[in-house]
């Protein structure tokens, strides 16, 4: 008997950056671990195909920076239209990049007579007005249709978290239809042999050791993370010299907050590059507290993956967004940081605060985030995910 086969869609894979394709690695890995043949179907700069350990990347052209609107069309007929010219898999996974990539796989796996699960990270288009792209109502509504029939076609939906499958179940796609695997942190950073890798010679590689309070946003800083926020916090704490706000990446996001904090004359804003995988559990175990946004108006329609990241170096977390969240529920549930209710400036620099001066409270919720890393780990999720497909 052949072995089974599976085609993952998404538009970012290593060695772009992008927490879904990081995560998609790591499961295509995992299921050519357990037997499968597995491809991805993802763009590059060129066309072309390689090899990641045993995963087979096809790769269309495309650019790494997208116009909103028609740049992701573009890719997403480039996607569709390539997954339609590939022989048969039995199984067709699409991720939530592009948006409303579900429709291709629909379509994919219909053509060519394959199982069809959607792993939605981000869910579309009930995001397009958080994100400030303005559709015409009808539009909106007709997509939305489009993507829940779509949902409800799969053998099976994958969210990342209960508030996700509450939002989708809610809207009419079936219960026992709907999965929820946890995201995961790098599983680098439960390797301590992977942790001393050397990086590329060119790579900036940033150490810090000054004795500085510091609150880290590491990841990606797009529009469904407010900023205003940070910074009228960061303008309360300003004349505390001895707490620094630090945020990795090398987001758009990352340089208008650059320009904001230059505007501002806020010293205590930096800023370093994206970091090799060999250092990363030293940059974000580096940190006292890790933050975590997101705006209202994106609660049960995504789970930011940084999150898992700050639990799997068991550092505490300050949470600013809504209550009705995956983020919120795993917070309680452990005891591992602080809720912060929607853009409350004012209460984010006192949360900070608290942390900085009361020790047992920050040793209280360090605990608890470590107890929350020993159970959203890696192996847990990927595990769940794999059976899910069997």
């Amino acid at each position: 008997m052949s072995a089974p086969s599976v085609l993952f869609i998404n538009r970012v894979y290593p060695p772009s950056h992008g927490a879904t394709g990081r995560v998609l690695r790591d499961l295509a890995r995992a299921f050519a671990a357990e037997g499968w043949a597995v491809t991805v179907l993802t763009t590059g700069p060129e066309a072309g195909q390689d090899k990641d350990h045993n995963v087979l990347i096809r790769r269309v052209k495309a650019s790494a920076q997208l116009k909103p609107g028609s740049g992701y069309l573009w890719v997403w007929l480039k996607l569709w239209w390539a997954g339609l010219r590939l022989a048969r898999r039995d199984l067709v996974v699409t991720l939530s990049d592009p948006p409303m990539l579900v429709l291709a796989g629909k379509t994919i796996a219909r053509v060519k007579g394959s199982d069809h699960i959607h792993w939605c990270h981000d869910l579309y288009p009930d995001l397009f007005p958080a994100l400030s792209f303005r559709l015409p109502g009808w539009i909106l509504k007709s997509l939305k249709k489009k993507s829940r029939r779509a949902m409800k076609s799969c053998s099976r939906v994958i969210v990342a978290g209960r508030c996700m499958a509450k939002t989708l179940t809610h809207s009419g796609v079936e219960t026992a239809r709907v999965s929820v695997v946890p995201n995961w942190p790098p599983p680098e950073l439960y390797d301590a042999l992977m942790m001393q890798d050397t990086p590329p010679q060119d790579f900036p590689v940033h150490r810090d050791d000054s004795p500085k309070f510091r609150v880290m946003y590491a990841g990606n800083l797009g529009r469904a993370h407010p900023v205003r926020p940070i910074l009228e916090a960061a303008e309360i704490l300003k004349s505390n010299p001895e707490i620094e706000l630090v945020f990795v990446g090398d987001s758009p996001g990352h340089e208008k907050l650059a320009k904001e904090r230059d505007r501002r004359g806020l010293t205590n804003i930096k800023f370093i590059p994206y970091q090799p995988i060999a250092h990363l559990r030293e940059t974000l175990g580096g940190a006292d507290v890790h933050l975590v946004t997101m705006r209202d108006e994106t609660a049960g329609l995504l789970v930011p993956c940084k999150f898992y990241s700050a639990l799997a170096v068991g550092r505490p977390v300050i949470y600013l967004g809504p209550e009705e969240t995956e983020i919120h529920k795993i917070l309680k549930e452990y005891g591992a940081g602080l809720w912060v209710q929607g853009s409350d400036s004012a209460a984010l620099a006192q949360a900070i605060l608290r942390l900085r001066q009361d020790g047992s409270l920050w040793t209280q919720l360090q605990d608890g985030a470590v107890k929350a890393g020993e159970v959203l780990t890696p192996q847990a999720s990927i595990a769940a995910w794999v059976k899910r497909a069997a």
